[in-house]
Order: C-alpha cells, then sequence, then structure tokens
C-alpha cells in the first residue's frame, strides 16, 4: 500500500511540474499573441516594401506634337518621341546595396523592440513567481497561526490563559491573513498585466519557486558573443555600412545620365525618324552629397564607439551585480536552513518555556529572514534578465 502511495505521489508530483507554464514557454505564447509585436511586423514589412522604392530606371517620357501651318497653304507637322533616362549603372547597383542594408535595419528594429517587450514580459513572470512563492509561504504560516489561535481560545475558556495572550494570538491570525490577501491582490494584478502582454488572451505562471540561476564563468568571453548579436551595435555597424556605400551611391549620381529614345517628325509628303541620344552633365545638382556621406560615416563611427563603450560598461555592472547577488543568495539560504529554529519555537511554546509574545516576536525574525531571502532571489532574476536580454 505504501509503494502505491509513493508512486501516485511521483506521478502527482510530475504531472504538476509539467503542467505549470515555465517562463520560456509563457514568453514564447506572448511572442505569437502581443498585438504591439504584430503591428510591428505589418510596419517591417511595410519599411522593407519602402526601401525597396526609388531604385529603379525613371519612367519614360513620351511626347507629341501637332503643329499647324500659317499661312494655311503648308501642310501641318506632327512630331512623336519616346525618351528614356539612365543614371550611371554603378548607381542602381549601390542602390540596390543600399535598399538590401536598410532592410536588415528594419529587421533589427524588430529585435530591438521584440527584446525590450520580452524584458517586460518577463519581469512580470518573475513578480509572478514571487508572489506564488509568498502565497505558500503565507498559507503555511497562516496554519501555524491558526493553530496558535486555537489552542489559546480553548486555554482562554478554560481560564489557562489571560485576554491578552489571546488578544496576541488572534491579531497575529488576523495580521497574517492580510498579508496573505493582500498578496493575492498583487497577483491578480500581475496575472492581469501578464494577460495584456498576451494580446488578451489568458495565461498564468504556477511556478513557486525560482529556476536555478546559470551565469557565465569568463565574462569577456562571453561578452564578445553578446556584442556581436546586439542590434544596436550591429545597427550602427549596418549605418556606417550605408554611409560608405551612399558616398559612392552619390559618386556615381555625379556621372552624367544619359537619354536614348526614338524620334519622328512628320510633314505631308516627308517623314523623319530616327534615335535620339543626350547627356545630363550634373554641375550642381548634387553638390556636396560625397561629402555629407563622408561625415556621416565619421559621425557614425564615433557614436558606434562611443555605444559599445556604454553597453560593455553597462553589462559588466549587471555582470558584477549579479554574481554578487547570487553568492548572497547562496549564503542567505544555507545558513537560514542551519538557525531555522521554527519547531524548536513551537515545541518551547507548548512546554510553556517561552511565552507567546516571546513566541511570535522569534517567529516574525524568522519569517522576516526568508521574506529577504525572497526578495534577493527576485533581484538577482531580474538582474539576470536583464544580462541574458543581451544574448
Amino acid at each position: 500500500m505504501k509503494h502505491i502511495i509513493i508512486i501516485i505521489s511521483i506521478i502527482s508530483i510530475t504531472y504538476n511540474l509539467h503542467s505549470q507554464n515555465s517562463i520560456e514557454n509563457v514568453l514564447a505564447e506572448i511572442e505569437i499573441n502581443n498585438t504591439m509585436l504584430s503591428a510591428l511586423r505589418r510596419t517591417v514589412e511595410a519599411q522593407k516594401l519602402g526601401n525597396k522604392t526609388g531604385n529603379y530606371l525613371q519612367n519614360p517620357e513620351v511626347e507629341f506634337h501637332y503643329l499647324w501651318s500659317n499661312p494655311n497653304t503648308l501642310s501641318n507637322r506632327t512630331d512623336i518621341s519616346i525618351k528614356q533616362s539612365f543614371d550611371f549603372p554603378s548607381a542602381y547597383a549601390y542602390g540596390k546595396q543600399i535598399s538590401d542594408i536598410k532592410n536588415k535595419q528594419a529587421d533589427l528594429e524588430y529585435k530591438k523592440q521584440l527584446r525590450e517587450l520580452m524584458l517586460k514580459a518577463h519581469v512580470v513572470c518573475l513578480d509572478l513567481i514571487y508572489t506564488n512563492s509568498l502565497k505558500v509561504e503565507y498559507a503555511t504560516r497562516l496554519e501555524h497561526a491558526k493553530t496558535v489561535a486555537d489552542s489559546y481560545h480553548s486555554k482562554y475558556n478554560i481560564g489557562e490563559c489571560n485576554i491578552i495572550e489571546y488578544n496576541k494570538a488572534q491579531l497575529n491570525l488576523l495580521n497574517i491573513r492580510n498579508e496573505l490577501e493582500t498578496n493575492e491582490i498583487e497577483r491578480i494584478a500581475l496575472l492581469s498585466e501578464l494577460e495584456g502582454f498576451n494580446g488578451g488572451k489568458s495565461i498564468a505562471i504556477e511556478l513557486a519557486s525560482f529556476p536555478i540561476v546559470e551565469l557565465p564563468s569568463d565574462f569577456n568571453s562571453w561578452y564578445k558573443v553578446a556584442e556581436s548579436n546586439n542590434p544596436l551595435l550591429i545597427w550602427l555597424r549596418q549605418e556606417i555600412e550605408i554611409s560608405h556605400k551612399q558616398a559612392k551611391y552619390s559618386k556615381a549620381l555625379s556621372l552624367p545620365k544619359i537619354d536614348a529614345g526614338y524620334m519622328s517628325e512628320k510633314i505631308v509628303g516627308e517623314q523623319f525618324q530616327g534615335i535620339v541620344v543626350g547627356l545630363s552633365i550634373p554641375l550642381w545638382e548634387n553638390k556636396n552629397t560625397v561629402k555629407y556621406a563622408r561625415g556621416n560615416t565619421i559621425a557614425f563611427e564615433s557614436i558606434s564607439e562611443d555605444q559599445k563603450l556604454q553597453y560593455h560598461n553597462h553589462l559588466n555592472t549587471l555582470y558584477t551585480k549579479a554574481v554578487g547577488l547570487k553568492r548572497r543568495v547562496d549564503i542567505y539560504r544555507n545558513n537560514l536552513i542551519l538557525f531555522n529554529n521554527s519547531n524548536l519555537l513551537s515545541k518551547a511554546l507548548e512546554k510553556g518555556q517561552i511565552s507567546l509574545i516571546e513566541y511570535i516576536y522569534e517567529l516574525l525574525i524568522y519569517y522576516d529572514s526568508k521574506d529577504k531571502l525572497l526578495d534577493l532571489e527576485l533581484e538577482l532574476h531580474k538582474t539576470v534578465a536583464e544580462l541574458n536580454l543581451s544574448l
């Protein structure tokens, strides 16, 4: 019989673990259902189409002239011309390259917005795990408080304790019940916020303990990967590449443009037709465009170096903070287990070795320590979440 109970318990625990939504599963669902991300995806597609415009041949020109004579004794004249303008061929090549890079930048902008939204949703998930943990903790504390309050209620009825001890036990129960209810209000609000991230669709995090934190052992090696994947830094590198291409594109536009076409002239008894070739010499139209593109390149190179330095310092600060918090959490947790007096306090109260006030006071110290541990764990996981956002 005992073996059957153990097997059923294991199956039940396994089922509960699988039924609980992990943070990764929740974030994956939010990425699909979030309305802002859906709008951003459409915006990116529109931007990509916009980036492809303006790099095609100019519209052909068609002209028709009908000229009547004066005096009327002369015949009227009809002219028809079809003409197409061409930029220098390299201009179209550079224009396409710039368009392709801008399309990659549109994807990067979406990725940047996605990461920022996922971080916000991740923080809400962590807050929910925190409130779930408190819910379990407060439920346990409430059961202890009920046991003590019922015991002192019975003692008071038979005259074994005074009204002060009775009231103290009831107030302790009232305070813990209030903490449980306040935490539940906060938990429901967080669930509503998470639902908003999920496009109004119901979603929940049932986890009541934080996952294990894993930090990279070597910051510099990890940073190289983070830097190569950072959307902003990639965007700036591509903006520098666009500036280089823009300078070449401007040079190509400064080369002569060619007009080619067909023309026909017709009068009574005579007709002339043939090809038309023209040359447009850009003396003033594109003045300073090459200098502007070069200046842009220098400016973006400076911005890129500054952003890289700030990014490195920010991640180094987060990493140092995360390592320190993890060490504090590990030490705090181990010491909390080592110095747990809750069972000893219950036995001492039952035997009358300590008063109710002493019991509650000592228990509150232990409860406060557990709350501080949860606070540290929450801060650690929020720091790690921001750190992992850079990967």
